[in-house]
């Protein structure tokens, strides 16, 4: 454990596949040269985010896993000897497809991929019509320099995949992700649910005494009616932000992290100590009656 410089690429996108893979190699370049050591890619970065709509045409977007865009995210990994979180559309087989994170290693060794666990299906997030619900369970991943955990988007208000990753070792949670506000929506509305979505990935550090990456997109999308937030961010072990990008510029951010501080957050305050694991049973039910 110790210090580790992540990358955080906030972009916006186009609807040509192979542009927004160029553009990601050379914004991962840009913060190679910056001294990124992990760089994480927003969710679905090589294309617009097509799930406002249920279109059968848009699964053409899948590929497998490896494929082409993992070869070329090898090998610029191994080039530049950084590690690289990179979320894509999973063609798995003849109708199964999920939304899935690859973690390619610093000498371009694959270590892995993530399935999104938790699947929205909301007005212009359609989601449940496209992924197949991850089937991997948690994961974490020991890359040259740090352990990391990878949660996708939804995944991110969920308290229980947090915690999971994290009793499994994760030094750093990633959360490649793809939000953002309709166009029409007002301002006090805006700022209340990027509060929201912020405050519950901090409260993540807290409780789980991590730090926290967040990489969103930017750009308006959706034939305008959707403008994606940005705003990605970097959380301490105990919430405070270290970094907070713009919510309307493309950025590639690379900031240093300690890792080594888990352990100081977690002795001083000691959640991890006075887990009560023998009260917890009653978690795993979808909503607990009272008759």
């Amino acid at each position: 454990m110790g210090k580790v410089k992540v990358g955080l690429i906030q972009m916006s996108c186009t609807n040509d596949k192979q542009q927004n893979l160029q553009k990601a190699l050379v914004k991962i370049k840009e913060a190679a040269a910056k001294g990124a050591q992990v760089v994480c890619l927003q969710e679905l970065f090589a294309s617009l985010y097509f799930c406002d709509v249920e279109e059968y045409e848009n699964f053409k977007l899948a590929e497998a896993i490896p494929g082409p865009s993992t070869e070329a995210l090898h090998k610029i990994a191994k080039e530049l000897n950084v590690v690289i979180v990179a979320s894509l559309f999973e063609k798995r087989a003849q109708g199964i497809y999920h939304n899935t994170t690859v973690v390619i290693d610093a000498g371009g060794e694959y270590l892995g991929k993530y399935r999104k666990m938790h699947i929205p299906d909301d007005p212009s997030y359609y989601e449940k019509f496209y992924f197949t619900p991850g089937d991997l369970g948690y994961k974490v991943f020991k890359t040259k320099f740090a352990t990391i955990g990878v949660l996708i988007c939804w995944d991110q208000w969920y308290p229980e995949a947090a915690r999971i990753t994290a009793l499994m070792g994760a030094e750093i949670l990633f959360y490649p992700t793809a939000i953002g506000w309709a166009t029409l929506q007002d301002e006090a509305t805006n700022a209340e649910q990027y509060n929201a979505w912020q405050t519950i990935q901090r409260s993540h550090a807290i409780a789980n005494g991590v730090h926290v990456v967040s990489v969103n997109r930017v750009g308006i999308e959706q034939n305008g009616a959707m403008k994606f937030w940005g705003g990605s961010f970097i959380a301490n072990p105990f919430g405070s932000i270290l970094y907070e990008a713009s919510h309307g510029n493309e950025e590639v951010i690379v900031h240093e992290i300690d890792t080594a501080k888990t352990d100081s957050y977690r002795t001083h305050w000691p959640f991890m100590r006075d887990r009560r694991i023998d009260s917890y049973q009653p978690i795993i039910k979808r909503f607990i009656d009272e008759n």
